[in-house]
Protein backbone atom coordinates (compact mmCIF):
# COMPACT_ATOMS: atom_id res chain seq x y z
CA UNK A 1 0.00 0.00 0.00
CA UNK A 2 1.19 3.50 -0.88
CA UNK A 3 -0.23 6.51 0.94
CA UNK A 4 -0.15 9.86 -0.89
CA UNK A 5 -0.38 13.16 1.01
CA UNK A 6 0.12 16.79 -0.01
CA UNK A 7 1.77 18.36 3.04
CA UNK A 8 5.08 17.45 4.67
CA UNK A 9 3.47 17.92 8.09
CA UNK A 10 1.06 15.08 7.23
CA UNK A 11 3.81 12.51 6.70
CA UNK A 12 4.88 11.94 10.30
CA UNK A 13 1.37 11.84 11.75
CA UNK A 14 0.18 9.38 9.11
CA UNK A 15 3.25 7.20 9.68
CA UNK A 16 2.39 7.18 13.39
CA UNK A 17 -1.15 6.07 12.56
CA UNK A 18 0.12 3.34 10.24
CA UNK A 19 2.26 1.99 13.09
CA UNK A 20 -0.96 1.39 15.07
CA UNK A 21 -2.75 -0.59 12.36
CA UNK A 22 -1.13 -3.36 10.34
CA UNK A 23 -3.88 -3.16 7.68
CA UNK A 24 -2.55 0.29 6.73
CA UNK A 25 1.07 -0.78 6.41
CA UNK A 26 2.91 0.94 3.57
CA UNK A 27 5.05 3.94 2.72
CA UNK A 28 3.94 7.57 2.67
CA UNK A 29 4.68 9.66 -0.42
CA UNK A 30 4.38 13.46 -0.31
CA UNK A 31 3.50 15.74 -3.24
CA UNK A 32 5.22 18.93 -2.12
CA UNK A 33 4.31 21.77 -4.49
CA UNK A 34 1.42 24.09 -3.63
CA UNK A 35 -0.77 23.98 -6.74
CA UNK A 36 -3.26 26.38 -5.11
CA UNK A 37 -1.00 29.24 -6.23
CA UNK A 38 1.08 30.04 -9.28
CA UNK A 39 0.84 29.34 -13.02
CA UNK A 40 -0.72 26.05 -14.09
CA UNK A 41 -1.04 26.63 -17.83
CA UNK A 42 0.46 23.70 -19.82
CA UNK A 43 1.26 22.17 -16.45
CA UNK A 44 1.98 18.70 -17.85
CA UNK A 45 4.34 19.87 -20.60
CA UNK A 46 8.04 20.65 -20.31
CA UNK A 47 7.27 24.29 -21.12
CA UNK A 48 4.68 24.53 -18.34
CA UNK A 49 6.93 22.80 -15.81
CA UNK A 50 9.79 25.20 -16.55
CA UNK A 51 7.44 28.21 -16.42
CA UNK A 52 6.23 27.19 -12.98
CA UNK A 53 9.78 26.66 -11.69
CA UNK A 54 10.78 30.10 -12.92
CA UNK A 55 7.77 31.64 -11.19
CA UNK A 56 8.70 29.97 -7.88
CA UNK A 57 12.25 31.32 -8.23
CA UNK A 58 10.80 34.81 -8.51
CA UNK A 59 8.65 34.26 -5.40
CA UNK A 60 11.44 32.76 -3.28
CA UNK A 61 14.29 35.02 -4.36
CA UNK A 62 15.85 37.33 -1.76
CA UNK A 63 14.65 36.30 1.67
CA UNK A 64 13.81 33.55 4.14
CA UNK A 65 12.89 30.98 1.52
CA UNK A 66 15.62 31.55 -1.08
CA UNK A 67 17.40 28.31 -0.12
CA UNK A 68 14.38 26.38 -1.43
CA UNK A 69 15.10 27.49 -5.00
CA UNK A 70 17.70 24.76 -5.44
CA UNK A 71 16.03 22.21 -3.16
CA UNK A 72 16.21 19.06 -5.27
CA UNK A 73 13.87 17.22 -2.87
CA UNK A 74 10.95 19.27 -4.22
CA UNK A 75 10.38 17.51 -7.54
CA UNK A 76 6.81 16.27 -7.85
CA UNK A 77 7.25 15.09 -11.41
CA UNK A 78 10.11 12.82 -10.39
CA UNK A 79 8.14 11.64 -7.35
CA UNK A 80 5.16 10.87 -9.57
CA UNK A 81 7.30 9.05 -12.13
CA UNK A 82 8.66 6.76 -9.42
CA UNK A 83 5.12 6.17 -8.18
CA UNK A 84 3.87 5.22 -11.65
CA UNK A 85 6.83 2.90 -12.24
CA UNK A 86 6.19 1.16 -8.94
CA UNK A 87 2.50 0.68 -9.72
CA UNK A 88 3.34 -0.78 -13.14
CA UNK A 89 5.97 -3.13 -11.70
CA UNK A 90 3.71 -4.42 -8.92
CA UNK A 91 0.18 -5.05 -10.21
CA UNK A 92 -1.09 -5.88 -6.72
CA UNK A 93 -0.03 -2.53 -5.27
CA UNK A 94 -2.73 0.00 -4.33
CA UNK A 95 -2.70 3.73 -3.59
CA UNK A 96 -4.60 5.65 -0.94
CA UNK A 97 -4.81 9.38 -1.65
CA UNK A 98 -5.47 11.39 1.54
CA UNK A 99 -7.04 14.85 1.18
CA UNK A 100 -8.57 17.20 3.72
CA UNK A 101 -11.02 20.03 3.10
CA UNK A 102 -8.57 22.66 1.91
CA UNK A 103 -7.53 24.13 -1.43
CA UNK A 104 -3.97 22.85 -1.17
CA UNK A 105 -4.98 19.18 -0.88
CA UNK A 106 -7.75 19.44 -3.47
CA UNK A 107 -5.40 21.05 -6.01
CA UNK A 108 -2.86 18.31 -5.32
CA UNK A 109 -5.52 15.68 -5.91
CA UNK A 110 -6.46 17.27 -9.23
CA UNK A 111 -2.81 17.48 -10.26
CA UNK A 112 -2.02 13.80 -9.63
CA UNK A 113 -5.28 12.30 -10.91
CA UNK A 114 -4.42 12.15 -14.66
CA UNK A 115 -1.36 10.03 -13.84
CA UNK A 116 -3.49 7.55 -11.88
CA UNK A 117 -6.06 6.77 -14.57
CA UNK A 118 -4.24 3.69 -15.88
CA UNK A 119 -4.45 2.19 -12.38
CA UNK A 120 -8.20 2.59 -12.01
CA UNK A 121 -9.69 0.28 -9.35
CA UNK A 122 -6.31 0.30 -7.56
CA UNK A 123 -6.46 3.97 -6.52
CA UNK A 124 -8.54 5.00 -3.52
CA UNK A 125 -9.47 8.39 -2.12
CA UNK A 126 -9.96 9.35 1.52
CA UNK A 127 -11.50 12.80 1.29
CA UNK A 128 -12.23 14.17 4.76
CA UNK A 129 -14.91 16.57 3.56
CA UNK A 130 -16.80 18.15 6.50
CA UNK A 131 -16.42 15.03 8.62
CA UNK A 132 -16.34 15.30 12.44
CA UNK A 133 -13.46 14.00 14.54
CA UNK A 134 -12.60 14.01 18.23
CA UNK A 135 -9.72 16.26 19.30
CA UNK A 136 -7.28 15.74 22.18
CA UNK A 137 -9.72 17.40 24.59
CA UNK A 138 -12.55 15.07 23.62
CA UNK A 139 -14.46 17.70 21.66
CA UNK A 140 -15.90 17.27 18.18
CA UNK A 141 -14.20 19.33 15.49
CA UNK A 142 -13.98 19.50 11.70
CA UNK A 143 -10.34 19.38 10.55
CA UNK A 144 -9.11 21.50 7.70
CA UNK A 145 -5.75 19.71 7.53
CA UNK A 146 -4.79 16.07 8.07
CA UNK A 147 -2.14 17.13 10.57
CA UNK A 148 -4.90 18.45 12.88
CA UNK A 149 -6.32 14.95 13.37
CA UNK A 150 -5.10 12.98 16.43
CA UNK A 151 -3.24 9.79 15.50
CA UNK A 152 -5.87 7.49 16.98
CA UNK A 153 -8.59 9.15 14.87
CA UNK A 154 -6.88 8.01 11.65
CA UNK A 155 -8.02 4.49 12.50
CA UNK A 156 -11.57 5.77 12.07
CA UNK A 157 -10.69 7.81 9.00
CA UNK A 158 -9.37 4.75 7.14
CA UNK A 159 -12.96 3.47 6.86
CA UNK A 160 -13.62 6.31 4.41
CA UNK A 161 -11.30 4.82 1.78
CA UNK A 162 -13.10 4.13 -1.49
CA UNK A 163 -12.13 3.57 -5.09
CA UNK A 164 -12.00 6.65 -7.28
CA UNK A 165 -14.92 6.11 -9.65
CA UNK A 166 -14.85 5.95 -13.45
CA UNK A 167 -16.92 9.14 -13.49
CA UNK A 168 -14.38 10.97 -11.31
CA UNK A 169 -11.54 9.87 -13.59
CA UNK A 170 -13.43 11.41 -16.50
CA UNK A 171 -14.98 14.55 -14.97
CA UNK A 172 -12.36 15.75 -12.47
CA UNK A 173 -9.47 16.04 -14.97
CA UNK A 174 -11.76 18.05 -17.26
CA UNK A 175 -12.49 20.43 -14.39
CA UNK A 176 -8.77 20.81 -13.70
CA UNK A 177 -8.06 21.40 -17.41
CA UNK A 178 -10.53 24.31 -17.39
CA UNK A 179 -8.69 25.85 -14.45
CA UNK A 180 -5.33 25.32 -16.16
CA UNK A 181 -6.59 27.06 -19.29
CA UNK A 182 -7.80 30.05 -17.25
CA UNK A 183 -4.28 30.21 -15.79
CA UNK A 184 -4.94 32.64 -12.95
CA UNK A 185 -2.65 32.83 -9.95
CA UNK A 186 -4.77 31.84 -6.93
CA UNK A 187 -7.22 29.00 -6.41
CA UNK A 188 -9.80 29.01 -3.60
CA UNK A 189 -11.96 26.09 -2.44
CA UNK A 190 -15.67 26.92 -2.48
CA UNK A 191 -16.78 23.56 -1.08
CA UNK A 192 -16.49 19.89 -1.94
CA UNK A 193 -13.97 19.78 -4.78
CA UNK A 194 -15.17 23.05 -6.36
CA UNK A 195 -12.34 25.52 -6.99
CA UNK A 196 -12.58 29.11 -8.19
CA UNK A 197 -9.68 31.27 -9.35
CA UNK A 198 -8.48 34.80 -8.71
CA UNK A 199 -5.57 36.97 -9.77
CA UNK A 200 -2.26 37.03 -7.89
CA UNK A 201 -3.24 40.05 -5.80
CA UNK A 202 -6.20 38.20 -4.23
CA UNK A 203 -4.66 38.18 -0.71
CA UNK A 204 -3.23 41.72 -0.83
CA UNK A 205 -6.20 43.53 0.73
CA UNK A 206 -6.28 41.05 3.62
CA UNK A 207 -2.54 41.33 4.25
CA UNK A 208 -2.82 45.15 4.32
CA UNK A 209 -5.30 44.89 7.23
CA UNK A 210 -2.42 43.87 9.49
CA UNK A 211 -0.19 46.82 8.61
CA UNK A 212 -0.55 49.38 11.43
CA UNK A 213 0.27 53.09 12.05
CA UNK A 214 3.29 51.99 14.12
CA UNK A 215 6.32 50.08 12.93
CA UNK A 216 5.93 46.30 12.81
CA UNK A 217 8.33 43.66 11.59
CA UNK A 218 7.18 41.86 8.46
CA UNK A 219 7.13 38.48 10.21
CA UNK A 220 4.53 39.77 12.70
CA UNK A 221 2.30 41.06 9.90
CA UNK A 222 2.49 37.71 8.11
CA UNK A 223 1.92 35.75 11.32
CA UNK A 224 -1.20 37.79 12.06
CA UNK A 225 -2.45 37.24 8.51
CA UNK A 226 -1.86 33.47 8.71
CA UNK A 227 -3.44 33.08 12.16
CA UNK A 228 -6.40 35.46 11.90
CA UNK A 229 -7.57 35.52 8.29
CA UNK A 230 -10.25 33.15 7.04
CA UNK A 231 -8.49 32.58 3.72
CA UNK A 232 -4.72 32.27 3.88
CA UNK A 233 -1.84 30.98 1.80
CA UNK A 234 1.69 29.74 2.36
CA UNK A 235 4.16 32.00 4.17
CA UNK A 236 6.48 32.19 1.14
CA UNK A 237 3.67 33.41 -1.11
CA UNK A 238 2.46 35.83 1.61
CA UNK A 239 5.97 37.32 1.94
CA UNK A 240 6.18 37.75 -1.83
CA UNK A 241 2.85 39.58 -1.88
CA UNK A 242 3.93 41.80 1.05
CA UNK A 243 7.10 42.74 -0.84
CA UNK A 244 4.96 43.47 -3.91
CA UNK A 245 2.75 45.77 -1.83
CA UNK A 246 5.84 47.59 -0.53
CA UNK A 247 7.12 48.05 -4.07
CA UNK A 248 3.94 49.99 -4.86
CA UNK A 249 5.11 52.66 -2.37
CA UNK A 250 1.87 52.56 -0.39
CA UNK A 251 3.56 52.19 3.03
CA UNK A 252 6.70 53.29 4.84
CA UNK A 253 9.42 50.67 5.17
CA UNK A 254 12.75 50.54 6.99
CA UNK A 255 15.44 47.89 6.87
CA UNK A 256 16.55 45.51 4.15
CA UNK A 257 13.49 44.06 2.39
CA UNK A 258 14.50 40.42 2.36
CA UNK A 259 14.11 38.24 5.45
CA UNK A 260 10.89 38.82 7.38
CA UNK A 261 12.68 39.84 10.60
CA UNK A 262 14.95 42.33 8.82
CA UNK A 263 12.45 45.02 7.82
CA UNK A 264 9.51 46.92 9.32
CA UNK A 265 6.41 48.49 7.80
CA UNK A 266 3.84 51.08 8.84
CA UNK A 267 1.34 53.52 7.35
CA UNK A 268 2.87 56.42 5.49
CA UNK A 269 3.22 59.57 7.60
CA UNK A 270 0.55 62.21 7.00
CA UNK A 271 2.96 64.64 5.39
CA UNK A 272 4.11 62.00 2.92
CA UNK A 273 0.53 60.95 2.21
CA UNK A 274 -0.41 64.52 1.38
Amino acid sequence: MIHVVFNESDVNILESAIALDETMQGKVVCIKDDYAVGPIDNLYSEEGIISRKEWWKQVLLGGDFEKKINDESVNDNQTNQSLVEEMRANTSEIIWIWAAQNKHDVCGYYWILPFMKEFQSRVHILYLNNLPFINEKGNIFYPTWLSEIPVREFLKAKKLAREITTSEFEVDPDEWTKLCNENKGVRILEGGKKLIQHDYHYYDAEIKKYIMPDWQKANKIIQNFLSKSKETTGDAFALWRLKTIIAMDQFDVQGKVENMKDFEIKYKSKSESV
